[in-house]
């Protein structure tokens, strides 16, 4: 400032009273760097043999691509889903670098390996968990139907790609087998099988009350969502004030479920769910009916959550982690090879496991293609 924007006078010599800052924040240019290893070689006097001079191990083509350029293009993939052929557009424009779909691909399964042991640690980690959650969703491997099974915490992540959906899966898995805790699912019933104790997502259920009420107009569905709601609304202030359960509040609650389930018994009398024999031998009953009976079967499972405070009320913690695989399918595609879907899961479980744990994921692909991949509590 020269002059006086009102005056005219000049304020060269002016003493400055303050200053007023702005700030722009920019990234400078992303410059290639070569590093150039040069291997001695010399020859013996004595025996004429030729010498030559070792690589570091990281080394070992002419020609490479550096693990910090890998792990980026390992995390575009696996991370956030970007296509292999658009992972090379975006290195190509931003960094000039020119990075091929079988080079990632390479690295990939590069990374797979060094995981196999991480995997293994997770699997241990679930299996001492007093709680795991569990879901599934269909996936496409070479144009086939397959499914992510998933376990998981708060802190840990285990994937798992298989063609079938059911038993043989789930114990291919190898977690569901061995577990002895409380395993929380949606009630879909290969689960029910496994000699641990269960808890059913309450979520998925207040939906199907929610469907029952507005559908079949049935007092008993809302009632029991009401109720529902109200306990987890107990059981929420208990853990936010650090309380323990109390057992009378917890038996009167536990009372008005079968109250609810009682009107729910009345409403849906044996007039409304015909004894007529089907194809199969069964006898078909109305859906608000089909759901009553799961609340009088698996009534311990569906309140377990009210008893034991370690328990939650539903199964957002697996939704969430599988919800990454349907992103995975939407943005990227299918998998074109079984080893393609397989050290996607691998992989994908190792980020989500360092992210629950706070540690840094760039960080971590990097460990993982030394061969020592990061520690996790």
């Amino acid at each position: 400032m020269n002059c006086c924007e009102e005056c005219g006078q000049n304020l060269e010599d002016v003493e400055v009273e303050a200053y007023e800052v702005r700030q722009v924040f920019d990234i400078p240019p992303v410059n290639l760097i070569v590093t150039e290893h040069q291997s001695q070689i010399k020859i013996c006097p004595c025996c004429g043999r030729l010498n030559k001079a070792e690589f570091p191990e990281s080394v070992n083509s002419p020609v490479q691509y550096g693990p910090n350029i890998v792990a980026s293009a390992i995390y575009f993939k696996n991370h956030h889903f970007i296509p292999y052929k658009r992972i090379s557009e975006l290195f190509h424009d931003v960094m000039g670098i020119k990075i091929s779909s079988a080079t990632i691909i390479e690295a990939e399964r590069e990374c797979f390996q060094n995981l196999e042991e991480f995997e293994n640690v997770i699997r241990e980690k679930l299996l001492s968990s007093p709680v795991i959650h569990c879901d599934e969703t269909g996936m496409k491997v070479h144009g086939k139907r397959h499914w992510l099974h998933v376990a998981s915490t708060d802190k840990y992540t285990c994937y798992f790609a298989h063609p079938k959906r059911g038993s043989e899966a789930i114990d291919a898995m190898g977690i569901l087998p061995e577990f002895k805790w409380v395993a929380v699912h949606d009630g879909w019933k290969p689960y029910n099988g496994y000699n641990c104790d269960h808890a059913l997502c309450n979520a998925h259920l207040q939906r199907e009350l929610i469907g029952i009420e507005e559908s079949y107009k049935q007092q008993w569905a809302k009632d029991m969502n009401e109720l529902l709601s109200e306990m987890k609304k107990y059981t929420d202030e208990c853990k936010e004030q650090g309380k323990y359960l109390d057992f009378e509040q917890v038996k009167a609650l536990e009372k008005r479920f079968d109250t609810v389930v009682a009107k729910g018994i009345e409403e849906n009398p044996p007039s409304l769910n015909p004894e007529r024999q089907g194809k199969r031998g069964m006898y078909p009953k109305t859906k608000a009916r089909n759901l009553l009976d799961r609340f009088i079967e698996h009534k311990e499972k569906i309140l377990r959550f009210l008893k034991d405070l370690k328990v939650p009320f539903e199964n957002n913690q697996a939704e969430r982690d599988v919800r990454m695989m349907k992103l995975q399918q939407k943005i990227s595609g299918t998998f074109r090879t079984t080893r393609g879907a397989e050290a996607f899961c691998r992989i994908r479980a190792y980020i989500s496991t360092i992210r629950k744990n706070g540690l840094p994921v760039l960080e971590g692909i990097l460990a993982a293609l030394k061969g020592a991949p990061l520690a996790i509590p």
